[in-house]
């Protein structure tokens, strides 16, 4: 591998924005859209906890922007641009970063998004990635977690627990003929581009499993929550592996879609706001503190894990 200028040059250099200077200077300079305000988020993927060693250079840049595409999506915002950072083991080869290049490519233009600048190192581990997403909104704007009132309705956007399928299905646990799950966990699909404010009054994407990152907007709102697990959207291949996959589906997160408080009478306009997009009612937030799952006969889950823990 050369040198970590001659990377730059040859990797990284082509997927750059105007406002990356030629990624020849220690910053970017960039002038926000007229009227709008930034919204920034950061998240890192690490070898062997966010993706698995073996796995395709290219669909582990698309899911490291993708993931980030959601926190924007979660807050209503248009994305701009990135700034990347590697630390990589020696002996990452060419072929690699040349396919781990590809990939960002690709969702740039799929997202229509570039390349600000950032930082390359190397790594006595494994493989650590992080980007820096950047998006803007109309002034006040931007959606958050903390606006969900008692009453207000729980929706969410597409299926879930497919991620947490996929993850077994690579992992050699469960058998996905299709590749639906497996393309789920590797490559998640954001929801920007919807319209929501002024519809929903909060909102987060699903990370770190429904259950709880439906915490994170009761604990940030003062509320709590009923969902009932029966009304919660499968896809037809996660349901082919029957309830004993249901605590998974609910908690293991990797979704990447939106979880949202919409209150009462706004269903259509959250229908006709998500267009293709299928959106399900799940539940009901209410006055009482806590988060409480209904089963499939209607008692209350005894769940072993609540969802993702960032810390052990």
């Amino acid at each position: 591998m050369g040198d970590e200028f001659s990377r730059i040059a040859t990797y990284f250099a082509p997927l750059a924005g105007v406002e990356a200077r030629g990624l020849m200077d220690d910053a970017a300079v960039l002038t926000p859209p007229p009227g709008r305000e930034l919204v920034l988020t950061v998240d890192q993927m690490l070898e062997g906890v966010h993706f698995l060693p073996g796995d395709a250079p290219g669909l582990i840049a698309r899911k490291l922007l993708r993931r980030n595409l959601s926190d924007l999506a979660a807050m209503g915002a248009v994305p701009l641009g990135y700034l990347l950072t590697t630390a990589l083991p020696p002996g990452t080869g060419e072929d690699w970063l040349a396919a781990f290049s590809a990939g960002l490519a690709e969702d740039q233009e799929c997202f229509n998004i570039k390349l600000f600048g950032g930082d390359s190192s190397s790594s006595l581990g494994g493989i650590s990635l992080s980007a820096t997403l950047l998006g803007h909104v109309a002034p006040g704007a931007a959606l958050g977690r903390g606006g969900a009132r008692a009453g207000d309705e729980i929706w969410v956007t597409g299926t879930i627990g497919d991620a947490a399928l996929g993850l077994r299905a690579r992992r050699g646990e469960l058998l996905d003929d299709t590749g639906f799950l497996t393309s789920r966990s590797m490559l998640p699909q954001p929801r920007t581009g919807l319209e929501l404010a002024g519809i929903v009054s909060a909102a987060i994407d699903i990370s770190d499993g429904l259950l709880q990152d439906l915490g994170h907007v009761c604990r940030a709102s003062g509320v709590g929550a009923v969902v009932k697990a029966g009304l919660v959207p499968f896809s037809a291949q996660a349901a082919l592996f029957g309830p004993e996959y249901l605590e998974a589906r609910l908690t293991e997160g990797d979704d990447y879609e939106l979880l949202l408080a919409v209150p009462p009478g706004r269903a259509g306009a959250l229908t006709a706001a998500c267009g293709a997009l299928p959106v399900t009612k799940i539940g009901v937030f209410h006055a009482q503190a806590g988060v409480v799952a209904l089963g499939l006969d209607g008692v209350p889950l005894n769940l072993k894990n609540a969802g993702w823990r960032h810390f052990i």
